[in-house]
């Protein structure tokens, strides 16, 4: 390990738990650096194989105009931290050298397309062979085989095929993705833990072992809590609320809803008790059931009261009276509150040519301290001769 890797804000790596691990990552985009993100916030040495001159696809994924150091945002947030080493795997030369360092490492990841790998000599028999001990990562759209194999492995498209869109937003509005690249963080998340727990068998076995995840299954498994409602449930389809809908099954009044000057988030409480506080007639007509059979009503009635205060007057109200609720923010907001200031969430990344980003840290604490690593994402190929040197490839 370098000399500019050996110390973090909190202290040397080496008091870290995946100190010494080396992970090679042939991940591109989103699930498969998130996963080695993860792991190298954790101690590893994560070594990113790049193809020489364009690197990693997502260099070029913006998000939006803003670029620095002429790479996105999005690859700086998920790449900070690793190593990066050009190689060209088309190339006989290049290629073994790659195999040179993977009969060295301790895991690799990756996301190829279904039969890439196997085509490069790459999938899991081939690198076993190569290197007995070594854990390997693979993380596909929809597994390795069936009718959907072939299809791209697309965080949108997994969304699409997985039921979740019929989860969020109102009844009528149709199918609404979520906002975030979840199933690539979700499989990157699942991909984490089977590596891990491999990790530790291979500490009692002394072999390694081929860990697989899919975007698809990283999604049905995030929906686990209501796909088992339904199974069990006459498989009746869950039906959103007509407005205010947060959740599926969910009654009234879980649900976002507008304040005179914001959003007020409520989830579970007692209705006849939260009626009464807000100076409402009790809707329920004392049935313990009427959050389920006239959600919509309840719903619609909150809504046109809590919209004549602000969200500061209802929070005042419900609060002390352990309601559960909460003011809903804008990233302004959130950055500028004491409770986010408290966990210690952000850092600001550097590299040796100037290039300063401010990002976000690992969401864990070892021994009371959150880990750090002060490196930001590498330039394609930065450091290509060193790593052939210190693995003599």
């Amino acid at each position: 390990m370098s000399s500019e890797q050996s110390e973090t804000e909190a202290g040397p790596l080496q008091d870290l738990p995946l100190s010494g691990i080396v992970v090679v990552d042939l991940s591109q985009f989103l699930s498969g650096p998130y996963c080695s993100l993860r792991l190298s916030d954790l101690g590893a040495r994560v070594i990113k194989v790049e193809r020489p001159g364009q690197g990693d696809l997502s260099r070029q994924l913006y998000l939006s105009d803003t670029e620095v150091g002429g790479d996105s945002t999005i690859f700086h947030a998920i790449n900070r931290g690793k190593e990066s080493i050009a190689l060209d795997l088309k190339d006989p030369a290049d290629l073994a050298a790659l195999k040179a360092l993977l009969s060295q490492a301790d895991v690799v990841i990756q996301n190829f397309r279904p039969g890439v790998a196997a085509r490069m000599g790459l999938d899991w028999e081939s690198v076993r062979a190569i290197n007995p001990r070594i854990v390997y990562g693979s993380i596909s759209g929809y597994g390795t085989s069936g009718p959907w194999v072939g299809l791209p492995g697309q965080d949108l498209l997994a969304q699409a095929r997985s039921g979740l869109m019929w989860l969020t937003g109102d009844e009528g509005q149709g199918p609404v993705p979520m906002g975030l690249a979840v199933a690539d963080m979700m499989a990157g998340v699942a991909l984490s833990q089977g590596i891990l727990a491999a990790l530790v068998g291979r500490g009692v076995s002394g072999k390694g072992r081929l860990v697989e995840t899919s975007l698809m299954e990283a999604l049905v498994d995030l929906q686990f809590e209501v796909l088992t409602t339904y199974l069990n449930d006459g498989r009746r389809t869950p039906r959103r609320a007509a407005r205010n809908s947060a959740h599926a099954y969910l009654s009234a009044p879980y649900g976002v809803y507008e304040c005179s000057d914001g959003y007020l988030a409520l989830a579970m409480t007692p209705l006849p008790a939260l009626f009464a506080l807000l100076g409402m007639s009790d809707l329920t007509g004392g049935s313990p059931d009427a959050g389920f059979r006239h959600r919509d009503d309840i719903k619609a009635a909150l809504a046109a009261h809590l919209r004549q205060e602000t969200v500061a007057h209802w929070l005042s109200v419900l609060q002390p009276a352990d309601i559960w609720c909460a003011e809903v923010m804008d990233w302004p907001s959130l950055l500028d509150s004491a409770g986010f200031a408290e966990l210690d969430m952000l850092q600001t990344v550097t590299r040796s040519d100037g290039i300063r980003i401010e990002t976000t840290r690992t969401p864990l604490t070892l021994d009371g301290v959150r880990p750090a690593n002060p490196l930001a994402a590498p330039k394609v190929g930065a450091d290509t001769d060193r790593i052939r040197k210190e693995f003599n490839l």
